[in-house]
């Protein structure tokens, strides 16, 4: 990828059975294919845990919101 800005790429995704678009940009896709390999699940299934943290909360972001926070996280953790 040559350059991180790039506009939001939707793609569909199963969560508990339901398919749900998520738009986020290339660069975050990236990083959540990377982090799903590096957790050794399917990219479906970390969304999907993503997804419980993200509504167990009291006032919770989108679902798109809580993946870039999510991938924040887990960035500074490294």
């Amino acid at each position: 990828m040559a350059t991180p800005y790039h506009p939001p790429v939707k793609r569909s995704v199963e969560i508990a059975g339901h398919k749900t678009s998520i738009s986020l940009e290339p660069y975050f896709w990236s990083l959540l294919k990377a982090a799903a390999e590096r957790e050794g699940v399917p990219i479906n299934a970390l969304v999907a845990r993503i997804d419980v943290e993200r509504i167990a909360v009291d006032d919770p972001p989108g679902l798109a919101g809580a993946i870039r926070i999510w991938l924040a996280v887990e960035l500074a953790r490294q």
